[in-house]
């Protein structure tokens, strides 16, 4: 698998291409690539993608951009995990804003990514004023050497996946209806840093985990499950309960942090990249009028995530003590 930081001179070799931000690799964007790869198979061509970072909106309207659902890195991971073969991330500048529409598919498609198949949504648009629309695409192919085939809109229960209801179900606390357009719980992985050691002294020990964006799309207190804090068992899971949120009580003015308490364990883990998997909103973040009224709540909900994992996680409930 090739990643490329911009799009490359040339390259000889054909490709089946998909363009898109792919943030979240929600359901939609994997039955996408499946079409993708089935066609390339078919082609017998490479599988490519073609995304950008930043998002677009973000370089256009940072304080107006939508939450970010996953890290650069997290939507790397799952793209090598769907086995494309290889990936443009497009560097969104003023540069590649300025690109137009007629130039961007005879000078980047054609003559730069070699493409012979493209697939793309039935709402995509591109180039400089996003001028560019699939009928263009269908105007300019056969001159310039590609097929282009329109990815209808992939729906659950009538309503269409997308990134924007994936976001939508986050803010509100929704995480089965998260869980159910992604394909999989909603997590958020990151490194494991040092923090300020409040959690330690309320006698809740915390792994900070570094946040690569300051709007997460969803805040509370959750019951988790931990990926990566075993480096012999990096597949197992640990249960926890996660505080995501600008922690009114000891901070003013905070920035987001993530912080998660994984039940009893003890061992040092700075450093180390997790994966927190979201699986139940216990309750939204509240600011307290003391110390001893917050400890008093992180025990509650503490006792609360062990009481979901016993209930409904029975893998977990021999690393649940009894309440």
């Amino acid at each position: 698998m090739h990643t490329w930081r911009k799009v490359p001179a040339s390259i000889k070799t054909p490709v089946a291409l998909t363009i898109g931000n792919f943030d979240g690799f929600h359901l939609g964007h994997q039955a996408m690539l499946t079409h993708l790869k089935n066609a390339a198979k078919q082609l017998g061509l490479p599988v490519c993608v073609m995304t950008f970072e930043p998002h677009p909106r973000e370089f256009f309207a940072p304080d107006q951009a939508p939450a970010r659902l996953t890290s650069l890195r997290e939507k790397l991971t799952y793209l090598i995990q769907a086995e494309v073969d290889c990936i443009h991330i497009c560097r969104f500048d003023y540069d590649f804003a300025r690109i137009g529409a007629e130039q961007f598919i005879t000078r980047i498609l054609n003559q730069q990514l070699a493409v012979r198949w493209l697939l793309v949504g039935d709402d995509f648009r591109f180039g400089a004023r996003r001028a560019g629309d699939f009928a263009m695409l269908q105007a300019l192919a056969s001159e310039n050497n590609f097929t282009v085939a329109a990815m209808p809109s992939f729906t659950i229960d009538g309503q269409r996946v997308s990134s924007t209801a994936t976001r939508e179900a986050l803010a509100r606390g929704d995480l089965d209806k998260a869980a159910k357009l992604l394909g999989r719980p909603y997590s958020i992985s990151g490194r494991v840093v040092d923090g300020d050691k409040i959690g330690k002294q309320l006698g809740f020990p915390t792994a900070n985990i570094q946040l690569k964006h300051n709007r997460p799309p969803l805040s509370g207190i959750f019951a988790v499950s931990v990926y990566g804090a075993l480096p012999s068992s990096p597949a197992a899971a640990l249960p926890g309960v996660a505080s995501l949120g600008v922690r009114p009580t000891t901070h003013e003015n905070g920035k987001p942090v993530l912080e998660v308490h994984l039940f009893d364990f003890n061992q040092e883990i700075y450093g180390r990249h997790l994966q927190v998997n979201f699986l139940h909103k216990l309750r939204d973040e509240e600011k307290y009028q003391d110390i001893d009224t917050l400890i008093r709540q992180i025990e509650k909900d503490v006792a609360h995530a062990k009481r979901f994992f016993m209930t409904t996680q029975p893998r977990f409930s021999s690393m649940c003590n009894a309440l």
